[in-house]
């Protein structure tokens, strides 16, 4: 497992504004504005917070950025795509943060993408997956730090390929993630193979999946294999739902999200075996900079890292890398050094690319198995995801350019 990509210097942090009381006086520090559905979701937000916390610390306590120490400004959006933009406004207009950054939800994270580009300021998008972010809906204004659909979609699409399995059926949430995640995974499978039938598609709610009715669905249709994009909630109830019914018994599922600690965590013993898919294997990792960073956050929190906690760190990072490249702290001075720009994470350098703004972090793409009684990946490998990206000129035609 080696990364293409040398490490490179750049860092920031984040840590809720009410903890830190004595660095609110105006023009003694640089501001950030954080957003997230940590109310909604904090299996993966509250490990996020966790890991943008560790990033501020470290460079506040290396002395800051341009002679500053970062301030991050916390709130949650309750997983409401109005009150992540209400949010957004008052960071903005009352605390005057120099950047935004946050959100987990693609709807979300295209609301506050959205108002950024209205009030031209820099919003560093961490965990909104859907392509549209830096793609059709993409803007100057917008950066991404976590690979999106396409590039998990075509990873998991390049393993999937090798399978026998001929007729595919689909289940992911009824929302711009899921619905992008489907249609990214069937393109790119289906252009690796052209005999792929697919032969049903199940839209259920977000965090109302039917288990039932949906896995009788499914099982009727008679596919060789799943892909699936469900997670949190809704991916236990179909593990569960689909192991009594027997649908997982000689068929391969491929699911997207599944190999992160926040899920499989949930399912204890009741994980899946051989599912494919893209996850965190935190415990097998050995390479210095993880072990650096691992070490800093069992230290810290006294607990092991989920992949909230990776994608959290390598934001405040990222803002911190644009913060310390640029000539001024103005927008357009923020987005000029923002393009290109590489910056730590705990899986080795990412650079956000000029054409897109997308960064190049990639996923580690492996099988579920069960170790001492729960969920963990095996026989896995990480993947860069610059090898996953369009070219410039398909990014180009993909944005409208």
């Amino acid at each position: 497992m080696t990364n293409k990509r040398a490490f490179l210097a750049a860092a920031t942090g984040a840590l809720i504004a009410s903890a830190l009381p004595s660095m609110s006086s105006a023009g003694e520090t640089i501001k950030i504005g954080e957003i997230n559905s940590y109310s909604k979701l904090p299996a993966f937000t509250v490990p996020y917070r966790n890991g943008w916390q560790l990033a501020l610390e470290e460079i506040n306590n290396a002395g800051g950025i341009r002679g500053k120490q970062l301030e991050v400004i916390s709130k949650d959006d309750a997983g409401k795509p109005g009150e992540a933009v209400t949010a957004a406004n008052e960071l903005v207009s009352k605390d005057k943060v120099t950047m935004l950054m946050g959100t987990f939800f693609s709807h979300i994270g295209l609301a506050v993408s959205d108002f950024a580009k209205q009030k031209k300021i820099v919003f560093v998008a961490t965990e909104p997956l859907s392509d549209a972010v830096t793609w059709s809906q993409g803007h100057k204004y917008v950066f991404r730090v976590r690979p999106n659909v396409t590039v998990q979609a075509g990873i998991l699409a390049e393993e999937a390929a090798k399978l026998p399995a001929k007729r595919w059926a689909t289940i992911a949430p009824n929302y711009e993630y899921g619905k992008t995640a489907v249609a990214a995974f069937k393109r790119l499978l289906s252009e690796k193979r052209p005999d792929i039938e697919w032969v049903n598609e199940q839209w259920p709610p977000l965090f109302k999946l039917d288990a039932g009715s949906t896995v009788q669905a499914i099982a009727q249709s008679k596919p060789d294999a799943i892909f699936n994009v469900t997670f949190g909630s809704d991916l236990t109830k179909f593990v569960r739902e689909g192991t009594t019914r027997g649908l997982f018994k000689n068929r391969k599922v491929v699911s997207m999200l599944t190999g992160e600690p926040e899920y499989l965590d949930a399912l204890k013993g009741e994980a899946p075996v051989g599912w494919l898919v893209t996850g965190y294997p935190w415990y097998d990792i050995d390479t210095p900079e993880h072990n650096k960073f691992l070490k800093a956050y069992q230290d810290k929190f006294g607990t092991y890292p989920r992949l909230g906690s990776i994608v959290g760190y390598a934001t405040m990072k990222a803002s911190a890398a644009i913060l310390a490249n640029a000539k001024d702290l103005e927008t357009d001075s923020l987005i000029e050094a923002g393009e290109g720009v590489s910056f730590d994470t705990p899986l080795g350098a990412a650079t956000f690319r000029t054409v897109d703004h997308q960064s190049t972090m990639g996923a580690y793409v492996g099988l579920t198995a069960l170790k001492d009684g729960k969920g963990v990946m095996v026989d896995w490998s990480y993947k860069d995801g610059s090898d996953y990206l369009p070219s410039v000129e398909e990014t180009k035609k993909l944005r409208g350019n």
